[in-house]
């Protein structure tokens, strides 16, 4: 598995039966709130690639659900890795074409159809693709401050049998730069929006993180995930947000409460949150509804909350129809009235959506049968429903009415819609910020319950006991945290060692591999961060160790970040002498008594032999001890002719006294911007400085040092260990390297000279 995280700045179609799309974007049912599922999401996309030999392709999105288009310009590579990035966050239902000759003959279009399989995709005419009919569509629909071109409007305007009311979508640029991209194989192997195993199951990141209480804030966290944000300023924005939420427990409180009754604002734009624009539209609402109008069920208070939902005064005639309306309900009650006194029955007055008023009476408390005049007569059980043809003409009197007053109030209430679709903007403003405000207070409720802690933006990447939050949440007390470290002399780190219980459970297809690691050498970068498991186990040894080195090489002068876990024991030879390469294993403990061999999946500095990592393994298992003698001393002779040659080597030793000379610097370097003074510096330097001479010293007299031999520990004789940068001794909890409590290892790029190798090395000596 490879995965790359890469910051950005900078004829018939084939159609399958397409998914029924909403008629309407209102309804009578109340939405769903946090339950709502990001998959069930309308969206419609339209692509249209320019000319050129740098593709530039314009994508165009329009959710249905909350009238939002979104607009994207992508400067893209020949693989589309931004675009189909793109497509793989908003996850459109169907994706439009133009429908020419050489449309399904394009790269284009055969990179979205291998990398996205299962998506509709469909050509349309030419003639939708205009640039002036498109600009007629967005100047109708569009809010006047947001006007920008589309063009998939008309399209959705025929064939989905849709229309948008004037002025009433919300249209916005969306730039790829200012974001990471993440492709869909690295989202994938992460996990970070599904399981891989079970679909529908939460142990994935969007599901651990999905602390939040409104439909909006689920879908800007899903598009976070996927597409985080790397500008500094707002990175630390959030970050403020976060802490001051976690740390102010009633605010927290209040906020979570409030969030919990709110639906899906982007739907039905209602919000509880006070602006100039809101007070107008509040205003005009006031002004035309009743307060008290709610919705109803039972059909007579339906009927009669739509009567007189608009207040009195608002039109004449509507008080005058409502007039009549009110006047005929009190004729059928007085009539009811009157039939139980002349009948000496108890009569009730009822009503239903088919009949309009009845009457029902008990069967018991009628002796003998009804009098004549009552019609249209039901036994009902226990119970008779009847009608009088006066009661029936009273009816039709008072439906004629409710019409006459229904046909007024929504003419009043269309008023109030166009009025109201001014200030339309602010309300999605305040969506929006409803959203961000809770995803935020989600963030804050894991840091609470979780004991996340909050990073330093620095050019240096230092975690102490780092955890992946999902194998911790399933593997709990048995997930092992590790420490890690990058800087630009640490820049490719190679991990040998066992990373997994069973070993087929990380073996990949070659072809699947070269496919990965072909993206992540078309698009890497220095603002990149790189994992790669085990590249090339599909293939052949020697195959595999020649292409590993390869793209090593490649991905060393890349200069990202670069984690790069092989069982390829000579990649980590090959590569040690390299500039920015460090080596570093998983610890395994060894017990002969017991026949057992532990993993403890805990970093250290080095690589694993083979010749304790593969003899050591088979000595645990029944195997003929005169097989593992013969074993032994061949691996034991090689393996001194090996090192011989190695450390005979007068480039070699030049090439590691550089290496630790560079580490040096760079670590001075950060001592200096750093935030730690006093005794704490001091010592500080003090182990860096003996650290530094039992190294060289160590070169000089042509031994290779490392800390825990072979990268095994033996039944608990060794010490765990660890270093940082290979600079610093892990004596004790308080000596611990501590990225943020103890030292701020920042090294700013606007304020260091970079040097040469050999510049750097005198300067070195100097100090």
């Amino acid at each position: 598995m490879s995965s790359i995280l890469t910051t950005n700045d900078n004829s018939p179609s084939r159609r399958r039966a397409r998914p029924r799309f909403s008629q309407r974007l209102c309804t009578d049912t109340r939405p769903t709130t946090s339950g709502t599922d990001i998959a069930s999401q309308e969206v419609v996309g339209a692509i249209s690639e320019s000319r050129g030999i740098s593709p530039t392709v314009g994508l165009a999105f329009v959710n249905l659900s909350t009238s939002e288009a979104v607009l994207c310009q992508i400067c893209d590579s020949n693989s589309y890795a931004r675009t189909i990035n793109k497509l793989a966050v908003f996850e459109p239902t169907e994706l439009l074409f133009m429908n020419t000759a050489s449309a399904r003959q394009t790269m284009l279009y055969d990179t979205i159809q291998n990398n996205i399989p299962d998506l509709i995709i469909s050509s349309i005419d030419r003639r939708y693709w205009s640039d002036r009919a498109s600009q007629e569509y967005v100047d109708k629909l569009a809010f006047p401050e947001e006007l920008e071109s589309i063009r998939v409007l008309k399209y959705i305007e025929l064939q989905l049998d849709m229309t948008f009311t004037f002025h009433s979508l919300r249209i916005k640029f969306e730039a790829s730069q200012g974001s990471m991209m993440i492709d869909l194989s690295t989202a994938a192997s992460l996990e970070l929006i599904q399981n891989l195993q079970k679909a529908k199951s939460r142990d994935c990141l969007f599901g651990l993180l999905n602390e939040t209480q409104t439909p909006m804030g689920s879908r800007l966290l899903r598009t976070n995930i996927l597409q985080p944000p790397t500008e500094q300023e707002k990175i630390a924005a959030r970050y403020d947000a976060v802490e001051e939420l976690s740390t102010k427990e009633d605010m927290f409180y209040a906020i979570r409460e409030a969030l919990k009754n709110f639906i899906d604002a982007d739907k039905v734009l209602t919000s509880a949150c006070a602006t100039g624009n809101y007070e107008l539209i509040k205003n005009a609402i006031d002004e035309t509804l009743n307060d008290d109008v709610v919705y109803q069920r039972k059909p007579l208070d339906l009927r009669n909350q739509r009567t007189y939902a608009v207040k009195t005064g608002v039109n004449s005639l509507l008080d005058v129809a409502r007039q009549a309306y009110k006047e005929s309900n009190a004729d059928a009650a007085e009539l009811v009235s009157v039939l139980s006194e002349r009948h000496n029955l108890t009569l009730e007055l009822k009503y239903d959506t088919a009949r309009s008023y009845y009457i029902s009476l008990s069967a018991f408390e009628l002796e003998g049968a009804l009098p004549d005049e009552f019609i249209n007569v039901i036994k009902r059980r226990d119970r008779i429903e009847c009608q009088t043809l006066d009661l029936v003409k009273l009816n039709q009197r008072i439906a004629d009415s409710h019409h006459e007053v229904i046909s007024m109030s929504d003419q009043a209430v269309q008023e109030l819609l166009e009025k109201i679709c001014e200030g339309v903007p602010s309300l999605f403003r305040i969506s929006e910020a409803i959203a961000t405000l809770d995803m935020l207070s989600a963030f804050a409720h894991l840091v609470t319950i979780q004991e996340y802690v909050r990073p330093e933006i620095t050019d240096v990447l230092a975690i102490k006991s780092g955890r992946h939050p999902l194998h911790e949440k399933i593997l709990k007390d048995k997930f092992v945290p590790n420490d890690t470290y990058a800087s630009q002399q640490s820049r490719f780190q190679i991990i040998t060692g066992s990373t997994v219980d069973e070993i087929n459970a990380s073996v990949s297809t070659f072809a699947g591999e070269m496919r990965e690691i072909s993206y992540i050498l078309r698009n890497v970068d220095g603002r990149s961060l790189v994992i790669v498991d085990e590249l090339g186990r599909g293939t052949s040894t020697t195959d595999g160790l020649a292409i590993a080195i390869a793209i090593a090489e490649a991905l060393v002068d890349s200069h990202a970040f670069v984690w790069f876990a092989t069982h390829f024991r000579d990649l980590a030879c090959i590569m040690a002498e390299r500039s920015g390469v460090i080596n570093l294993s998983l610890a395994v403990k060894l017990s002969h008594e017991s026949s057992k061999m532990t993993m403890l999946y805990k970093i250290q500095e080095g690589h694993v032999q083979e010749k304790f990592y593969g003899l050591a393994l088979a000595k645990v298992l029944p195997f003929p001890p005169q097989v593992l003698e013969v074993a032994q001393q061949v691996s034991t002779h090689l393996y001194r002719i090996a090192e011989d040659r190695a450390i005979s080597s007068k480039v070699l030793g030049a090439s590691r006294k550089r290496n630790l000379v560079l580490q040096l610097r760079e670590q001075l370097l950060q001592a200096h911007n750093g935030n730690i003074d006093g005794e704490d510096l001091r010592q500080w330097l003090k182990r860096l400085q003996d650290d530094f001479a039992v190294r060289m010293a160590a070169l000089e007299a042509g031994d290779d040092m490392s800390p825990v031999e072979d990268g095994v520990l033996d039944d608990g004789k060794n010490e765990e260990h660890f270093t940082v940068g290979q600079a610093q001794d892990a004596k004790s909890d308080k000596d611990s390297f501590e990225p943020v409590e103890e030292f701020d290892r920042t090294m700013p790029a606007e304020s260091v000279d970079l040097v040469s190798q050999e510049d750097a090395e005198e300067q070195m000596w100097d100090i």
